[in-house]
């Protein structure tokens, strides 16, 4: 052992290199708890939604006529399935991921029924709307686009009850609950906008899935560091 070494291993630790390794703790559980399955998967969760809204795909009213369908996707169908593959295919993976990790933490079947329900109309929602870009029938299309816009009103209700379930959970931190709480109001409101077809009320879909991006992917990282710290 050299003289510097033993220097050095006579001089305790500061309090500057006490913070520096706490922080480096800090940083280091972090990332760990972004880098668990959930947290991936939330986190991936909003990232395809993101990109998805970003698609530059038809969206036309909800009031559109099947001509006025095939009309709008005409030319721009790879477009569309790319968008229903970000926003309703992948998602659904998201939602079952999360939502039954949160069931299973929770113990809540009310939350396991809803997750799993939710996820799986998401996936129908996908189908429908691949078979929608392919389509060359108005009457086909309108069927489609119908029933993939009332099918998101349904899965918005029972994401509120998923969202409801999670408030009611005294054993998730309180952020996640009043987050839950407020999400279970926006997307129910929003739900029965789209179940309706309310056309004039469709904003109202926008502050309803930001609450769904946060709760998710909040969701996933918060449980990611549970599962980590254990």
């Amino acid at each position: 052992m050299t003289i510097n070494q033993l220097a050095s291993s006579a001089v305790p630790a500061t309090a500057g290199d006490t913070a520096r390794g706490t922080s480096s703790a800090a940083g280091t559980g972090r990332w760990h708890r972004l880098l668990t399955v959930t947290g991936a998967v939330g986190i991936g969760y909003t990232l395809s939604w993101i990109a998805g809204l970003t698609v530059p795909a038809p969206s036309p009213k909800f009031s559109a006529s099947g001509a006025q369908i095939i009309s709008a996707v005409a030319g721009h169908a790879p477009a569309l399935a790319v968008q229903y593959t970000l926003t309703e295919g992948l998602p659904a993976a998201g939602i079952a991921v999360v939502g039954i990790a949160l069931a299973r933490f929770t113990g809540s079947r009310l939350v396991m029924a809803a997750a799993v329900t939710a996820a799986a109309i998401s996936v129908l929602q996908f189908c429908l709307g691949i078979w929608l870009t392919a389509t060359s029938s108005p009457v086909t299309a309108h069927v489609l686009f119908q029933m993939v816009n009332r099918m998101d009103g349904v899965k918005m209700l029972i994401l509120a009850v998923l969202g409801a379930g999670a408030a009611a959970a005294s054993v998730l931190p309180r952020w996640l609950r009043w987050t839950g709480a407020a999400l279970a109001v926006a997307i129910a409101v929003s739900g029965v906008v789209y179940l309706l077809l309310l056309q004039s009320l469709g904003l109202l879909a926008g502050p309803a899935l930001a609450l769904l991006l946060i709760f998710i992917t909040g969701a996933g990282i918060w449980l990611g560091g549970i599962v980590r710290g254990r």
